[in-house]
């Protein structure tokens, strides 16, 4: 199967509304529709340093997603590439699609200067971290969340 990834337009969130929320209900999350516009306005921002890749299948359907965005990194003294999101359809998993929603990241870091791109997942989000383990070295941190309520 061939998959084209790009960047998504305004066009795109049709498609990307399904997606979001199936990637929500993965993630137990509850996704309300003030979320969905919130983040579509984010990746629509030119002035905003966040980015929403769709992937589209030979028909031009909406298989998989991805948003990352711009981070500083103070020890790096640099800005680098983090991965929020990323979601494939059941049926579009292990069909090359997310290698090539990997590769548009990639070029896109490249063309932004990032020395990386970091992400985080699940623990037991065992699928997605061994397509993790082929792509990219998993690092020593542990992550936090403290609430600010």
């Amino acid at each position: 199967m061939t998959y084209t990834i790009s960047q998504m337009s305004a066009d795109d969130k049709a498609q990307w509304e399904p997606l979001y929320k199936a990637y929500a209900t993965f993630y137990k999350m509850p996704m309300e529709q003030s979320t969905l516009d919130t983040v579509w306005s984010w990746i629509q921002d030119d002035a905003n340093p966040f980015f929403g890749f769709i992937a589209k299948n030979e028909a031009g359907e909406a298989v998989g997603m991805a948003h990352c965005r711009e981070m500083p990194s103070p020890l790096r003294g640099a800005v680098l590439g983090f991965l929020d999101d990323l979601y494939v359809t059941p049926e579009c998993r292990g069909t090359g699609c997310v290698q090539e929603i990997y590769g548009a990241l990639k070029s896109l870091g490249k063309e932004r200067e990032w020395p990386c791109i970091r992400w985080i997942t699940a623990e037991n989000n065992y699928r997605a971290r061994t397509s993790y383990d082929r792509v990219a070295d998993k690092t020593i941190w542990q992550t936090y969340q403290m609430a600010v309520e």
